[in-house]
């Protein structure tokens, strides 16, 4: 039997579009709609008369699904921790690298079910469409301290100063990698990357050349089809195409009702790379999507929207690089709202609305490294962003004024000092200007020991800021009306924003040890200490008069507290063909208003975290090209606050236990069938929000994949 993860130097085949076994090869689905079950019926046809032929191109492909080793792991390529390229090993921050192998073998249908692989987030589904997601704690289903990319481009909202994840969905095969820091990276990436970094990486065009199909569906994932062409017009010149659907079946309510929250969307785009001369390159890529998810009794969400993005990267003969990046995204959309009930005998119901966003956004951004004398590497840059929002209607909710322009302006100098043998010093900082609250300032200072080859010691202080969004500084929620004969209904009490909110702040103490321990087993161990100030508070404005309305209730930072724990992983390849990893995460939250000051609800929520959280995945590769994956997950119990900050608990999502599986079988060197399982151990059960009977749980899944490359 030959081992899953042999001692290979790391190969771009890993990714190559012929299925060598440690291919993306992410999957069809065997059970959906008549085209995509014909679809798979062709192919199963169309592979069965050359299965015997194939016997031997099986076995290498087999072999090639060994690609990384657990050394080569550690080995691995990251650019989020300095913006240039360094090994994982020598990456003086709290990251894990979720690799195109790792997603592949999980079954991951999206990529918020990816980052579950990371064991330094806090990842909870919501309902068939919304996640929350964050890092080291304030996860809510509008985190907003949290920065993701994908391939350069920041999908950040203005609106609420956070990530739409039901609309970042990809060909799950083009991803390379997704590189998960916990911590702050103002000082590189500028405002809002306070708790942690997501840069998600998708494949070269020459690594996905030729066809690619995968496509089916099954209980909860009901359809979900891709298809990739790859082609290679000059020896420099190399593009791909894609497209995918994906439907989503209803998630179910605490009574085991519908949800009625399936959502479905499809999505296509394109990438280019060209190298018109040996120091250059060149990329060119977009993507558009439209889709629509149920929202319950508010009816239907819609989700459209498109972007491109171009990048040019020259090195010079010295070593020094420089690179310019630009980049257009647009994105639509639309969320109703169900008339609210009227409430007698002071309040009345609202009507039906709905809120429709439209962002549309430029960005700019230069970068030049280059060495200086024989101890110093230095980098820079300019930033340049500019946003147009128009947000429309609202009887319910509304933003003031409607349209609004901004513009960001940042700059950033990083230099990295060798100090002695295997010791660096990184210092740095990231200047903004935007137009709520002018300029901010994220510096930091890092310094790194590499005790030899195989490990690292490093430690660190960094500042980083959350600026206002929209939902900080130009919100406005009624949230009754008098009962009286219109026109004389008006509110009763809103929550409002504040021209006076002003950024969030973090200072961060962190330090860390990684290291390959002996021959086939590596570990990660990060400690850090989060200092908060100015965090959001929810502050009702006094009134000497007993009924006056409406009584406004604004946004203030009124909030301050600190965090602390532990981020521990380890990865062993306790056989040939058998691999395992675990990982556990320690956090403890103290968060509370101000001495003096006052907070109704606003930070109610933003500690809502599990206190522990442990995962452990198995990865074997058995007999005959077929290879068994599991990964389990213990989430602790979340209290949750329903009243002003450091109020009694008021309600609990339950600690469970999670179980994913998957079963694979490489029928050829093109073609492979799989089965997954998700949520296995309970037939439903709710990860995210207070306890109610129309909650959303989330229930077990089972669903098969076939993939076809050629």
């Amino acid at each position: 039997m030959r081992g899953p993860c042999r001692r290979q130097s790391m190969s771009r085949d890993l990714t190559r579009n012929t299925l060598p076994a440690s291919a993306n090869g992410t999957a069809a689905v065997v059970r959906g709609a008549p085209g995509v079950a014909s679809l798979v019926t062709c192919l199963l046809l169309g592979q069965a008369g050359q299965a015997h032929a194939d016997t031997t191109a099986q076995a290498d492909a087999a072999g090639e699904l060994k690609r990384l080793s657990v050394e080569e792991l550690m080995n691995v390529e990251v650019t989020s921790v300095a913006k240039e390229p360094q090994r994982l090993l020598q990456a003086a921050a709290s990251i894990q690298v979720i690799t195109a192998q790792d997603i592949r073998r999980s079954g991951a249908t999206s990529i918020p079910e990816a980052l579950r692989l990371a064991d330094n987030l806090q990842v909870s589904q919501i309902n068939a469409h919304d996640w929350a997601i964050s890092a080291r704690g304030f996860n809510t289903n509008l985190a907003n301290k949290l920065l993701v990319l994908i391939d350069g481009r920041a999908v950040y909202t203005p609106l609420y100063g956070g990530v739409l994840w039901d609309v970042q969905d990809y060909l799950l095969e083009d991803v390379d990698r997704i590189e998960v820091i916990s911590g702050p990276g103002g000082t590189l990436w500028g405002a809002n990357a306070v708790n942690g970094v997501i840069n998600i990486v998708t494949r070269a065009a020459r690594d996905t050349q030729g066809l690619y199909v995968s496509g089916g569906g099954g209980q909860q994932l009901r359809e979900q089809a891709g298809v990739r062409f790859g082609a290679a017009p000059s020896p420099d010149i190399q593009l791909r195409v894609y497209g995918k659907y994906t439907k989503y079946a209803d998630e179910v309510t605490a009574t085991g009702a519908s949800a009625a929250d399936s959502p479905h969307m499809g999505r296509g785009g394109f990438r280019l790379d060209a190298q018109p001369s040996a120091p250059d390159r060149l990329t060119l890529q977009g993507d558009l999507y439209n889709g629509t998810e149920a929202d319950g009794i508010n009816g239907e969400a819609g989700r459209s929207g498109a972007n491109v993005l171009g990048r040019w990267r020259h090195t010079a003969a010295s070593g020094a690089s420089m690179s310019v990046q630009v980049y257009y995204d647009h994105t639509y959309l639309s969320q109703p709202f169900a008339a609210a009930p009227p409430n007698p005998p002071f309040f009345a119901g609202f009507p039906a609305a709905s809120l429709t966003d439209t962002l549309n956004t430029t960005d700019v951004d230069f970068q030049y490294h280059f060495g200086w004398g024989t101890r110093q590497k230095l980098a820079w840059g300019l930033g340049y962003r500019s946003t147009h929002e128009t947000d429309n209607d609202l009887s319910l909710v509304r933003f003031t004024p409607s349209a609004l322009d901004q513009a960001l302006y940042s700059g950033f100098l990083q230099d990295e000092i060798q100090l002695g043998s295997g010791v660096y010093l990184t210092v740095g900082s990231k200047l903004e200007h935007n137009d709520y609250t002018g300029y901010e300032v994220e510096p930091s200072g890092r310094v790194q020991w590499s005790l030899d080859s195989r490990q690292l010691l490093w430690a660190a202080i960094s500042r980083a800021v959350r600026t206002p969004s929209r939902y900080d500084r130009d919100l406005l929620i009624p949230s009754g009306l008098i009962n009286a004969p219109p026109p004389l209904q008006f509110p009763a009490t809103y929550l409002q924003g504040s021209a006076d909110f002003h950024s969030e702040a973090l200072v961060a103490y962190e330090a860390g040890y990684r290291a390959e321990l002996v021959p086939g087993l590596t570990g990660s161990l990060s400690a850090f200490y989060n200092d908060y100030h100015d965090l959001r508070s929810a502050t009702a404005t006094p009134t000497t008069a007993t009924y006056v309305f409406p009584y406004p209730v604004y946004f203030q930072n009124n909030v301050e507290g600190d965090t602390y724990g532990l981020e521990l992983s380890g990865s062993y390849q306790l056989l040939d063909w058998w691999r395992l990893h675990a990982g556990y995460d320690l956090l403890r939250e103290n968060i509370h208003a101000e001495p003096g000051r006052s907070d109704a609800t606003g930070a109610t929520n933003e500690t809502a975290d599990p206190q522990q959280q442990l995962a452990l995945r198995s990865s074997m590769d058995l007999p005959h090209a077929v290879t068994l994956d599991a990964a389990l997950r213990w989430v602790d119990t979340v209290h949750i606050n329903n009243g002003p900050t450091g109020g009694p608990v008021t309600g609990t999502v339950p600690s469970y236990f999670g179980l994913d599986s998957r079963l694979a079988w490489r029928v050829n060197a093109r073609l492979e069938v799989s089965v997954v399982g998700q949520n296995l151990l309970h037939a439903r059960h709710i990860e995210y929000g207070f306890p109610l009977p129309l909650r959303e749980q989330i229930v077990r899944s089972v669903f098969g994949k076939i993939t076809w490359a050629y």
